[in-house]
């Protein structure tokens, strides 16, 4: 199974290039099926731009998940916990064998959805 998730574009692009080995996310999907990422990237860009294997999902405090991802977290520590405000606990899902598009995909036209503020599973 695959969802959707909404990725600013410069954190997409780390993905793709490889600097970003993690995405970082204060909720996560519940089914335990979900294997692969397809990773819209958000405006400006507003295309499917590839998608990535999940290898795990890490669920941690926050300085612990920082502590565990900090090196491959294509982010600052300042963002960081920023993005996550007033959680406790974040989730970190690991990427693993991403893949860029040649040509980026339209959400509405190619998959038959509008864009997800967090996640859409994809069937």
């Amino acid at each position: 199974m695959k969802v959707v998730l909404s990725i600013k574009p410069e954190f997409a692009n780390k993905i793709f290039d490889g600097t970003k080995h993690y995405e970082f996310r204060r909720a996560i999907f519940k089914n335990p099926n979900v294997k692969r990422v397809i990773v819209y990237s958000s405006s400006p860009v507003q295309k499917v731009i590839g998608e990535f294997e999940i290898e795990n999902i890490l669920n941690h405090d926050l300085k612990t998940l920082w502590n565990l991802t900090k090196e491959f977290s294509g982010i600052s520590a300042d963002y960081f916990y920023q993005y996550f405000g007033d959680k406790e606990n974040g989730f970190a899902i690991k990427i693993k064998k991403a893949k860029l598009y040649k040509s980026p995909k339209c959400l509405r036209q190619d998959y038959n959805l509008l864009p997800p503020q967090s996640f859409l599973y994809l069937t």
